[in-house]
């Protein structure tokens, strides 16, 4: 709905484009702005502050990093998992997206990419801020009335009062100013692993819209882009290549020196042989919809879902034969009932369903997956997951959880950090 609404404007500015304006009050979005000037003082790091909103995770250690939506990063330690504790709080305003890298954190901050030293994450220090590496985005606002005027000079939007304007209008109704709250409205963090050069990764969810591999931060950018940033040297980080890619690009995965892209129509190869200048070898494509990826062996699996600004129209987890990097053909497709974030390990599935909970299948039979349930728990709003050596963290709207599967027979909750209800 969201970009026929941006289609329209497009063509009433060209339609209009010659006739009068007018006087004309309405309802509007009208952007809150925090200045560059505050934006670029805001680090911090401060205990004591609860989970409200979480969203990206990114294992890293003995400690699992939370991204709080649009505020910062938790830092909890999971040293003893039937007891996770927040131990520290990062205020990164604008964060959402978040990969790591040899004890250094690399955070988006709305406009500007920041480095963060977390070799003791219980303190950590910001190392670097590079300025202005991604481009103006916008959060998501009330979709039923327009958005006011944009001022970039003004600085970084950080929200909304919706309230009655005066503006000079074209004759036709106003027009919505195109920007993207891409990044934004996504949420969840890499899928990472111990590499190159003896490098250590961070380890994150199927949401990913930042990841680390070698010497280079991979990022998506806009609903086309995705940029490829040197890290190698810490206080010199330039972008070294952004390639254009099709399908409004969502998610990457990598897994034995690919990089796999969740898009809104389908999934993206790409070759990091060489790993500053990813090299596109084929897409998949399947119906619209919100796509993230994971990746085992020569299978990839992929949930696509509806409900969500990609206008998917059906919910389905699909199996896809990647033996072949040049022609990627679909095995298998499954009815879910709302997926959104999964993880596989040794053939066993995790998939979230949002309201409607866990799902664990075993992934082997991949014909027939979802006749294969091992155990599922209902009564959580699951979103995405990490599985690690037995270990299962998810997030979801109401908290962080931590599982052991060591026993696929008896799957059982270890320890949680909830969300304590609104008052």
């Amino acid at each position: 709905m969201k970009r026929l609404l941006i289609l329209f404007s497009i063509i009433g500015l060209a339609l209009t484009s010659c006739e009068d304006k007018r006087l004309q009050t309405y309802m509007a979005n009208v952007p809150v702005y925090m200045s560059y000037e505050a934006l670029r003082s805001s680090f911090d790091v401060v205990s004591g502050v609860s989970m409200e909103k979480p969203g990206k995770i990114s294992f890293y250690g003995s400690h699992m990093f939370i991204n709080e939506y649009q505020k910062g990063i938790h830092v909890v330690d999971l040293s003893d998992p039937t007891q996770p504790e927040l131990k520290a709080f990062i205020e990164v305003p604008g964060n959402v997206d978040m990969a790591i890298r040899n004890d250094q954190l690399f955070a988006e901050s709305f406009v500007d990419l920041l480095v963060i030293d977390i070799t003791n994450p219980e303190q950590p220090e910001l190392t670097e801020r590079i300025e202005d590496l991604f481009e103006y985005v916008i959060p998501p606002y009330d979709y039923d009335y327009p958005l006011d005027e944009i001022d970039e000079k003004k600085g970084v939007i950080t929200g909304y009062d919706v309230k009655k304007i005066t503006r000079e209008v074209y004759n036709n109704p106003y027009p919505w100013p195109i920007y993207w709250d891409y990044r934004l409205e996504s949420s969840f963090a890499d899928g990472g692993m111990t590499g190159a050069n003896s490098n250590t990764y961070g380890v994150g969810g199927s949401m990913a819209r930042f990841i680390t591999y070698d010497d280079y931060l991979y990022a998506l950018e806009s609903s086309w882009k995705l940029k490829s940033i040197n890290i190698a040297n810490i206080d010199n980080l330039k972008v070294e290549n952004e390639l254009s890619l099709w399908g409004n690009v969502e998610t990457l995965f990598i897994a034995d020196v690919h990089l796999y892209v969740g898009t809104s129509n389908g999934m993206h190869i790409l070759d990091l042989a060489n790993p500053g200048a990813p090299n596109f070898l084929s897409t998949y494509q399947h119906i619209t919809a919100c796509d993230p990826v994971v990746v085992e062996g020569d299978r990839a699996y992929v949930t696509l879902r509806t409900g969500n600004w990609c206008g998917g129209t059906q919910n389905l987890l699909e199996v896809i034969d990647i033996s072949d990097k040049y022609e990627p053909i679909r095995l298998s497709s499954f009815s879910m009932k709302k997926p959104y974030g999964l993880g596989i390990d040794n053939g066993t599935l995790f998939v979230c369903e949002g309201e409607y909970g866990l799902k664990v299948y075993d992934a082997t039979y991949e014909n027939s997956i979802t006749s294969h349930l091992i155990a599922a728990f209902p009564g959580i709003n699951a979103y995405d997951v990490i599985p690690m050596e037995s270990f299962l963290f998810m997030i979801g709207e109401d908290g962080f959880y931590i599982y052991d599967y060591s026993d696929l027979n008896n799957i059982s909750i270890l320890g949680s950090l909830l969300i304590s209800p609104s008052e």
